[in-house]
């Protein structure tokens, strides 16, 4: 007799970034918000997660569009502000944090 009981699927971190300086397109409405998933290991594939940690601009504009909804494209993703650029790193660095790393931040910050 086989088990046909399927594991709990763990939910999906998101995160949501109101860009200062929306995304225009030629094609279609412009971006002025992107999604951001927390990535999972095929996400990271090729990138080095130090660098990721530390907000290191190449790996972040690498990542970007493999985590981003809407889709954006490396091109778009290096066009952005540089205070977007810097609110998308902070927030992938977010994903990487325990909750007890993330509670002295906010303690850190009077929060």
């Amino acid at each position: 007799m086989s088990d046909t009981t399927a594991a709990p699927v763990a939910a999906t971190t998101t995160e949501t970034v109101t860009l200062n300086a929306p995304i225009e397109r030629q094609e279609g409405p412009a971006v002025a918000a992107l999604s951001l998933r927390k990535p999972k290991a095929g996400d990271l594939r090729g990138l080095n997660i130090q660098s990721l940690m530390t907000g290191d601009v190449a790996s972040v504009i690498t990542l970007l569009p493999r985590i981003a909804q809407p889709y954006i494209t490396a091109h778009e993703a290096a066009a952005l502000e540089a205070e977007d650029i810097a609110e998308v790193a902070g927030t992938i660095m977010g994903f990487f944090m325990t909750a007890s790393q993330k509670a002295a931040i906010r303690q850190a910050l009077g929060g």
